[in-house]
């Protein structure tokens, strides 16, 4: 048994448990098993333990990736992408985690050749470090999309802010939840919002309890490799 498939079990062990704290089902939440430090064999490795959804942030690494991978895998781009490197990376992936501006929607909507399944990214914290919108932004940016034929909003992602006190981060991922809830609700046909984006490594079992649908696993899962490589 390879060490990812070890760091597998736990991890959907830790999941499982979460989820029946939550009184949530396991098979609601995704596993996207982020890449974006480790080897192209180490990639391979995750995707034989049956985990296929793979995450990653530089345009550079996405296409190191999709030259040398061709099984059927589902690609989520989860860095923030820069307007002039769309055309290189919104028709190879299968979701966008950092929707979080009009520009990029524009460009969006320009290059891509099919319906993008997006998230819109929010700064829940307002933590300076951080992009994506702020909390109060959320709703009229959403409704300013109505228009752009080719962006779906499927949900919403947020970062847990940078500490140590599980509060904290618990209430973080609880409002965003209240306020994908909110967007839901309104059942608009370009932005279902019934998705939510949010837990990694360190905070992935707050995340699914407070209702996070795709988890963003990095080092707990694929582990660390000896040198950062695309």
């Amino acid at each position: 048994m390879t060490n990812v498939q070890q760091n597998l079990i736990l991890i959907q062990q830790k999941m499982e448990d979460a989820c029946i704290r939550a009184n949530r089902k396991a098979e609601y939440v995704t596993i996207i098993a982020v890449t974006k430090e480790v080897s192209v064999d180490r990639t391979k490795e995750v995707i034989l333990t049956g985990v296929n959804h793979l995450g990653e942030n530089r345009p550079e690494g996405l296409k190191k990736k999709l030259d040398a991978i061709s099984v059927d895998v589902k690609w989520h781009y989860i860095g923030t992408l820069q307007t002039r490197k769309v055309k290189s990376v919104i028709n190879e992936v299968d979701y966008l985690h950092s929707l979080d501006r009009i520009s990029l929607a524009e460009e969006i909507e320009k290059r891509a050749t099919s319906i993008k399944d997006c998230f819109v990214q929010v700064n829940v914290a307002d933590e300076e470090s951080k992009h994506g919108l702020s909390f109060e932004e959320v709703e009229s940016f959403i409704e300013e999309l109505k228009n752009f034929s080719r962006i779906r909003v499927i949900g919403l992602m947020t970062m847990a802010p940078n500490t140590e006190d599980d509060s904290v981060i618990r209430n973080v991922f609880r409002k965003l939840k209240e306020l994908q809830v909110k967007i839901a609700d309104k059942q608009l046909p370009y932005a279902p919002c019934n998705e939510l984006s949010m837990g990694m490594s360190g905070d992935y079992e707050i995340a699914i309890e407070e209702g996070a649908t795709f988890v963003r696993i990095g080092t707990a899962l694929v582990g660390k490799e000896k040198k950062e490589v695309l």
